[in-house]
């Protein structure tokens, strides 16, 4: 009996110290999963759990692993996946909590056994990562492309398969069918021209049509046709001065725009020539570029004029702490 304890005793103590010299080998699972799918196994664990980190819109340590060739290349610390290489690669290392480094992630709980197994299993079979899942978006950036995706040149998507081809008339129309075709549902009738004037008008100018011009368009159409009638009607809106009045608040409101400074005070300011600027920068179509360049820099421009400094009243919008004129 003393011999086999001691020898069952040998057995466990040899055991424990081969684990101890290989950290990595004795978390590893035993039994690997075959056949692992990137876009099926991995992606949606790097979604839920890495993304928020290391993704489109943080990348901490300048590691993402949304992007193929950003993860491959790794990020402050070294090569992140090494293919065929799983006990090496670091984010392997680093789901394991090894190298005296936090465990990740790092404010959540840590991966499940089975999850780092596919993982592993998957750099082990050479992390194959196909072009089609090359990003979270399903659509490979340029390697030269900055990280934020409001400085990602769009691309053209490409247009989604519909039953029904015979309702769409625009290209949009095809998204929206085939998202309610998702859903299980059909587009509703086709509106009448009077709701069609109605809506519009609403969009564009924020004020309903009187009857009278409801009565105009309808002529039109019954002369020339409905859809030249509605184009005519559409051009007489954008040449409103209501276009830019109804347009122009939308901005005012994120521009945080207002008659007084606010804070406790809340004395009045004189900024109705910055509002009269943005309703009349609408109405006469000033290019976007250079409806941000004079409210960001008008006073700088080379042809700066009265107007454009007008425009970097912009600066100055907000709320202000500004203590009364003294007597």
């Amino acid at each position: 009996m003393l011999r086999r304890s001691l020898a069952a005793l040998a057995v466990v103590s040899l055991g424990l110290t081969l684990l101890s010299r290989n950290p990595v080998q004795a978390q590893k699972p035993a039994a690997q999963p075959a056949g692992v799918d990137f876009a099926r196994d991995i992606q949606p664990i790097l979604e839920t759990q890495c993304y928020e980190c290391h993704g489109p819109k943080k990348s901490k340590a300048d590691l993402r692993l949304d992007r193929r060739a950003a993860a491959m290349a790794g990020g402050e610390t070294g090569a992140a996946i090494l293919p065929g290489n799983s006990e090496q690669s670091l984010i392997v290392r680093r789901l394991l909590g090894l190298d005296g480094d936090d465990q990740m992630p790092k404010d959540g709980d840590p991966l499940p056994a089975p999850q780092i197994a596919l993982i592993r299993t998957w750099i082990d079979q050479g992390a194959t990562w196909p072009d089609a899942t090359a990003t979270a978006g399903g659509i490979p950036p340029a390697d030269d492309e900055p990280k934020h995706w409001a400085y990602r040149r769009p691309s053209r998507a490409p247009l989604p398969e519909v039953r029904a081809a015979d309702w769409v008339r625009t290209p949009i129309d095809r998204f929206i069918l085939a998202r309610l075709e998702k859903e299980g549902l059909k587009p509703s009738p086709e509106a009448s021209l009077e709701t069609l004037v109605r809506r519009v008008s609403l969009d564009l100018i924020g004020l309903p049509p009187s009857p009278q011009e409801v009565d105009e368009v309808l002529a039109d159409a019954a002369r020339d046709g409905r859809d030249e009638a509605y184009a005519r009607l559409v051009d007489r809106l954008l040449a409103s001065p209501h276009y830019g009045e109804r347009w122009a608040r939308p901005w005012l409101d994120l521009a945080r725009y207002a008659d007084s400074h606010g804070f406790e005070k809340d004395l009045p300011r004189v900024m109705w020539k910055y509002r009269d600027w943005v309703i009349d920068a609408l109405n006469r179509k000033l290019p976007y570029d250079r409806f941000l360049a004079e409210q960001l820099a008008g006073d700088e421009l080379p042809d700066a004029d009265v107007s454009s400094r007008v425009a970097t009243t912009f600066l100055r919008l907000g709320t202000w702490d500004h203590a009364p004129a003294e007597p």
